[in-house]
């Protein structure tokens, strides 16, 4: 009797844990974000339109439709929709990003804290890849119309691989997915070496053109 009790309570116990783990579902079809002048109330995401006042305009964007600006060091620019500047997106747990790399453009290593992501080559030749917490290196040299995903909170990065520019579309599974980037200021004063040292690093390990690129370890180097 005792043990039948224990396992009854067990079992309970995990059902509550997966309840209070999983996402809330919708109370309703849609929640487009309301735009307001100053935000009085703060919450875990943003507060709905009025239902009468929604429109089929908050579930399109254009944003993505352009060329971002790549004249920067990096030759590379990512452009993010999120429910902050794309209404429809509110409640549904989904952002959506483009990134424009120039021939020899590159997206530094960087993580999003709250979301994985599904990263789409639209046009040209792109490698990718992402760095596990044993500091192991995955990546692959991707054509037109490959997909690659990008685990959530893992840094992750790519590079034009390519003789012409190349442009990529992601989705990622959280309406707001955050960034963090390796940024000189994490560095201290020899922040410009060892963000060269992490790009020589990086295109060192494609090895070629195309899809000989696997598993390796970025030797030598540690963000701790």
């Amino acid at each position: 009797m005792k043990k039948s009790c224990l396992l009854v309570c067990i079992v309970i116990f995990i059902c509550m844990e997966y309840i209070c783990l999983a996402d809330f579902g919708n109370l309703q079809d849609t929640c487009p974000t309301a735009t307001q002048a100053k935000q009085t109330v703060f919450i875990n995401g943003f507060n709905c339109k009025n239902p009468a006042n929604i429109a089929s305009s908050d579930f399109k964007t254009s944003n993505l439709n352009h060329t971002g600006n790549i004249d920067n060091i990096f030759l590379s620019a990512v452009t993010i929709a999120t429910a902050a500047d794309f209404p429809g997106l509110n409640t549904l747990g989904l952002s959506i990003a483009r990134t424009d790399l120039e021939v020899d453009g590159l997206v530094l290593a960087h993580s999003h804290p709250r979301a994985s992501e599904m990263f789409f080559v639209s046009k040209g030749n792109v490698v990718a890849g992402f760095i596990d917490t044993r500091n192991k290196v995955f990546q692959l040299g991707l054509n037109e119309g490959d997909v690659f995903v990008f685990p959530r909170g893992l840094l992750h990065f790519c590079f034009n691989s390519g003789f012409e520019p190349a442009t990529v579309f992601s989705v990622l599974n959280s309406q707001n997915p955050g960034v963090v980037t390796l940024s000189g200021a994490m560095f201290g004063p020899d922040s410009d070496n060892v963000l060269d040292k992490l790009v020589r690093q990086l295109i060192s390990l494609s090895g070629s053109k195309h899809n000989g690129v696997g598993n390796m370890t970025l030797a030598g180097f540690s963000i701790m």
